[in-house]
């Protein structure tokens, strides 16, 4: 069985646009897909006090976004298990990669200018990088 990680963020088109990448692998058909969705760590502190992601964090509390992509892949005979961490993304991704021991990690990407990218980088620049196994980008 071949393992892909596919991770989704809140984004339906870029979902879907990874999860149609997956299709088109050859041998789907013996392809297994986890889906993953990152909450990232946030804490704000201003004078009303501080509050932190933890608070409102809900492991169970999947975006529209991943049942799109779990349907459209489950819809091509592809079996699916869905996963959400609590973590930075980039971190998540790659922990979870070798967790699951995937063979390839399909994500979509964003647009971005080079000064967007710059001033507040970019989960998928941070994949391509640090990665131990293949990653495919799809960009929509």
């Amino acid at each position: 069985m071949f393992r892909v990680l596919l991770p989704v963020d809140t984004g339906d088109k870029r979902a879907l646009a990874a999860a149609e990448t997956v299709t088109s692998l050859p041998a789907a058909d013996s392809v297994s897909v986890t889906i993953l969705n990152v909450q990232s760590e946030v804490d704000v502190v201003d004078e009303g006090g501080r509050v932190s992601s933890k608070e409102w964090y809900d492991e169970s509390d999947f975006p529209p976004s991943v049942d799109k992509a779990k349907e459209y892949l489950e819809d091509s005979g592809i079996e699916v298990a869905t996963r959400r961490e609590h973590a930075d993304p980039a971190e998540a991704i790659l922990d979870l990669a070798d967790e699951i021991d995937a063979d390839r990690i399909v994500m979509s990407g964003q647009k971005r200018s080079p000064v967007g990218k710059a001033l507040f980088g970019s989960v998928t620049q941070s994949v391509l990088l640090d990665s131990s196994v293949p990653v495919t980008v799809a960009l929509r």
